[in-house]
């Protein structure tokens, strides 16, 4: 799974050394693969989706809120939405209610994609879904600087960081850098937004599949059916 998060120019790349002023940040996470053997264990949705916080110090506030929320749920390593509880998801959820950040996500029935050149390449068709949420971002990735999680092929992250500064749109993204996503917990915020996007679209998981989309239905601006 890859991870970004978006930072305007001259803000450090270190969440905790930064200077207490509005800023911008936008995280970026995907939930589902790029196969199409859908009847063999792939996927049927692709999620990519954004988390926007206006400034720094609702960022930062809701980092230690997450923090506080993996303590009192008993969480070891990091929150992982696939991987969590019905219980702790009620709880992260419930936890992040106050944060200030909106959302908005682009979501892939992939039974309507017919192109070969997205059906056969999975890089293709990972870059071109990215593209096309980068450049729905009303502005916001402007100048922007990202990160993207360190873990997975590294041939695949040197040329999906080339990607994204070539086909974001010029002035956009200025440097694409990689980090460890277990130790940031905003990114652990973007996994289980997406991953709630996610489920709300498998309608025969029991009554759930929508039940922590509706917890961030205030904060969600624009979930994009692509077709």
């Amino acid at each position: 799974m890859i991870s970004i998060l978006v930072l305007h120019p001259g803000v450090s790349s270190a969440l905790y050394s930064l200077p207490e002023e509005k800023i911008l940040l936008v995280l970026i996470d995907e939930s589902g693969d790029a196969g199409f053997k859908l009847a063999r264990g792939s996927t049927p949705h692709f999620v990519v989706a954004m988390v926007i916080f206006d400034d720094f110090k609702e960022a930062e506030r809701a980092s230690k809120i997450i923090e506080a929320a993996r303590v009192s749920l008993r969480i070891k390593t990091e929150f992982k939405f696939n991987k969590c509880s019905g219980q702790v998801k009620d709880g992260f959820f419930a936890a992040v209610a106050g944060c200030k950040f909106t959302v908005h996500a682009l979501v892939v029935d992939k039974s309507t994609i017919y192109s070969d050149y997205l059906r056969e390449n999975k890089g293709r068709f990972y870059n071109f879904f990215v593209k096309s949420l980068l450049k729905h971002d009303s502005g916001k990735l402007t100048g922007a600087r990202v990160k993207i999680d360190g873990s997975g092929d590294r041939e695949f992250k040197r040329e999906l960081g080339a990607y994204l500064k070539r086909e974001a749109g010029e002035g956009k993204i200025v440097s694409v850098k990689f980090f460890e996503s277990h130790r940031d917990n905003l990114i652990q915020l973007a996994d289980m937004v997406v991953g709630a996007i996610a489920r709300s679209y498998r309608e025969g998981d029991r009554n759930e599949h929508d039940r922590w989309r509706k917890m961030l239905n205030s904060k969600i601006r624009d979930v994009w059916d692509f077709r």
